[in-house]
């Protein structure tokens, strides 16, 4: 590999990465936006969940679209522009002065988001070096925490001032979005895609259409695709509540203050960084199942213990800091490689989006009653992440760990670039 296909491989993975740096800034921002809203817009808990759900919600709407037409008229194109649509979304929420001015920003953000995702993962995977495909697709879980350290950092700074406080938090994001969208239009398309759309358009045989829904229904790819989607939607359930409902938690069910809240989130982020960048370091090679098998222990250990011992805020400081690391080895991150790895090109984004879209639809159900349940219940809050836990690590286990040994065993197409 010459100097110059790797610097442009991190660049491609730096700028597509990105798209997950924005959304754990807009996810995270948006938690503790919310609650600063709270009082001027008299938003209820039940909107606020309402307003996290929607959110969610075009995430996933956007996932199912933005992946589809990443692989039919290609990945630059797609996550250019989708940009533009973001940036509208987050002016609305920037300047909110009625609760439905909340609610159609969500819609409008994360419908552009969920576009941008699965679209800009598939472009750095298919730019990656043989043999480093998994770790640039790893980074973007680094840009990942990097959006939510931002996020934590700006909201305690702005903890005190109300409702300017939420109007920074987004706009912080909006100028990331710019400089992204003036940067990314200077990428080239993936060649992998360029050169299979060619080839599908030069006449391929029949059954092996990379843009066909039929490959994708059919095995091993079925398989591949619900065993995905699955994990992805039952494992991210921790790190998605954390993620939307942390300020919530802190402040309205242990009592403590917003400054705490973000704090906290803000101190985990450098431990989160370097448990990350160890994945990266081992992720392609055969240690992935032991580290993933680390991830699962800390997290469930971590969710049991304010579920045994109550939640208050040291144990909700306890879970933050098992979540960080324990999600660096088997939260999102491990979905994001696997799903790069099981699909062929003209289809990688259609199958990511069908899994992410799955996911933030469940995500989006929980997200409705989250805080409701948290107000009624914290125990019973615990024990759905716990079970989410395990649940998860079962799936992986015993369908996707298998499955993906048994498709490099065959050979299968599928199974490799």
């Amino acid at each position: 590999m010459t100097q110059t296909t790797a610097r442009r491989a991190w660049r491609t993975a730096a700028l597509g990465g990105m798209a997950s740096y924005m959304d754990a800034a807009t996810i995270v921002g948006t938690g503790t936006a919310l609650v600063l809203y709270k009082q001027q817009l008299g938003l209820s808990p039940w909107m606020i969940g309402t307003a996290s759900s929607v959110l969610t919600l075009g995430l996933a709407l956007g996932a199912v679209f933005g992946g589809r037409l990443g692989d039919l008229l290609g990945r630059r194109r797609v996550f250019t522009y989708d940009l533009v649509v973001f940036v509208a979304g987050l002016l609305l929420l920037a300047f909110a002065v009625q609760p439905w001015m909340i609610f159609v920003g969500v819609a409008v953000t994360g419908l552009a988001m969920g576009a941008d995702i699965p679209t800009s993962l598939a472009l750095v995977a298919e730019e990656a070096p043989e043999g480093r495909r998994a770790r640039l697709v790893a980074f973007s879980q680094v840009l990942w925490s990097c959006g939510g350290f931002a996020a934590y950092l700006i909201a305690f700074l702005v903890s005190g001032t109300g409702t300017i406080g939420a109007r920074i938090i987004y706009l912080h994001v909006i100028v990331v979005a710019l400089v992204v969208l003036v940067l990314r239009r200077r990428l080239r398309e993936s060649e992998e895609w360029v050169r299979e759309r060619d080839r599908q358009q030069a006449g391929p045989a029949e059954g092996v259409r990379g843009d066909s829904w039929r490959v994708l229904t059919s095995r091993p790819l079925l398989g591949a695709v619900v065993g995905l989607g699955l994990f992805y939607a039952v494992g991210n359930l921790v790190a998605n509540t954390f993620g939307q409902f942390q300020t919530f938690l802190f402040t309205e069910v242990a009592g403590a203050q917003v400054s705490t809240a973000t704090l906290v989130g803000m101190l985990a982020y450098p431990l989160g960084f370097l448990t990350i960048l160890i994945f990266m370091k081992y992720v392609d090679g055969p240690a992935r199942m032991l580290l993933y098998t680390i991830g699962v222990a800390i997290m469930a250990i971590g969710t049991a213990i304010p579920l045994i011992v109550g939640l208050n805020t040291v144990t909700l400081i306890i879970l933050k800091f098992a979540i960080t690391i324990g999600a660096s080895f088997a939260g999102e991150v491990i979905f994001k490689v696997w799903s790069q790895e099981f699909f062929p090109t003209l289809i990688r984004g259609t199958a990511q989006g069908v899994a992410i879209a799955f996911t933030r639809f469940v995500a989006a159900g929980f997200a409705l009653v989250t805080p409701a349940i948290a107000d009624a219940s914290p125990q019973a809050l615990m024990v759905v992440l716990l079970a989410a836990v395990l649940v998860a690590a079962l799936i992986a286990w015993t369908w996707i760990f298998p499955l993906r040994r048994r498709m490099q065993a065959t050979a299968d197409p599928v199974a490799v670039r």
